[in-house]
């Protein structure tokens, strides 16, 4: 399964960087296969161990911050491997095609 997610600290101002910076640090520290932008952090494996790294990641930023805003979308497609890269790959196999 694939998950991307977003941790955003309510009540610490607008700079909120640095806290984001800890919950992706839990990320990339759990191993996992992984990908951040500017919106979102997705996280690719099974249930369990991707729900976990989410939790930490959530209560990495509620160690600092008063309140945590979590919006979190999964695809779940069991049997599915590296989705992370195949499915932008496919895009992008799809956008090098000429046109008509």
């Amino acid at each position: 399964m694939i998950v991307a997610f977003s941790v955003t600290p309510l009540g610490v101002g607008e700079d909120v960087g640095e806290y984001v910076a800890d919950a992706v640090r839990v990320v990339r520290e759990s191993g996992l296969p992984n990908r951040t932008d500017a919106m979102f952090t997705s996280v690719e494996g099974e249930w369990d161990e991707v729900m976990d790294v989410v939790k930490r990641a959530v209560a990495a930023v509620e160690a600092r911050a008063p309140r945590v805003s979590l919006v979190l979308k999964a695809d779940i497609r069991p049997g599915v491997e590296d989705g992370l890269t195949s499915k932008v790959d496919t895009v992008e196999r799809h956008l090098a095609q000429p046109d008509g």
